[in-house]
């Protein structure tokens, strides 16, 4: 896909963009149900599902502050163990919901490939994460993953009183990265947040495709991982001269 202006920036999400929380979710799941007999036989894949979907549907309502995260955390889990017979007491749903976190931020991880791929971006490209999260989360996450020096801004639809896909969060990433939307790319896994985001203020989209799911707009430019780092690279950048030097 030919660019109109060279890439100046790059712009990501984070969470199951760089940060691999669906399988973080997976494992910290299983970690927090072995060995209790209400889970017995159950299937790890369709309790996650749920957690998911339960997640999905709360995660904007505490974005828009009718629920406090740790509110919504234990609404959350209540919701999914009750099916299960757990948790029926205040004080079990408040112990499993406390070990569950702690196994979560415990077992976080990169995405693979995230790492190298913000290594070799960082010297050549401004860097920016547009998140829909809270600004103290996302910050410590970034830490963690060793993933801050790499990272040039951070913005939060926390701090930005807007989610993604609203303009205004994208805006603000273009300032305060003092670029223009031409030369900007932003890479994503929601394709109503990242993708229609990112086209609605003019920045070129590529959608991190990792369920194979239907791609909407054939002229949005698709990658399945974030490797290999050549192949993702170009397809970033559009740059085969960065990707000739690096291979």
């Amino acid at each position: 896909m030919p660019l109109v202006s060279p890439v100046t920036t790059i712009l990501f999400d984070l969470d199951d963009t760089l940060f691999d929380h669906a399988n973080t979710a997976r494992a910290a799941l299983a970690t927090s149900t072995a060995g209790l007999p209400e889970f017995a036989g159950t299937d790890l894949e369709v309790l996650y599902q749920q957690y998911s979907e339960i997640l999905e549907e709360m995660h904007p309502r505490v974005l828009a502050g009718e629920y406090t995260y740790e509110e919504a955390r234990r609404l959350r889990f209540q919701r999914l163990l009750a099916p299960y017979g757990v948790a029926s007491t205040d004080m079990a749903l408040a112990d499993f919901t406390q070990r569950h976190y702690g196994h979560y931020q415990r077992l976080r991880h990169p995405l693979a490939g995230a790492l190298p791929l913000l290594e070799a971006l960082k010297p050549h490209y401004k860097i920016g994460i547009v998140t829909n999260n809270r600004l103290a989360e996302q910050q410590e996450k970034l830490q963690y993953l060793g993933m801050t020096p790499l990272v040039d801004a951070l913005i939060t639809s926390e701090e930005i009183g807007v989610p993604k896909p609203n303009p205004r969060i994208f805006q603000v990433a273009l300032e305060r990265l003092h670029s223009r939307a031409a030369e900007t790319v932003m890479v994503g896994d929601n394709w109503q947040a990242d993708v229609v985001g990112a086209l609605a203020v003019g920045i070129r989209p590529v959608w991190l495709n990792r369920t194979a799911s239907l791609r909407p707009l054939a002229h949005v430019e698709e990658i399945t991982s974030l490797e290999p780092l050549a192949e993702v690279l170009l397809k970033i950048t559009g740059e085969p001269l960065l990707v000739e030097k690096l291979s």
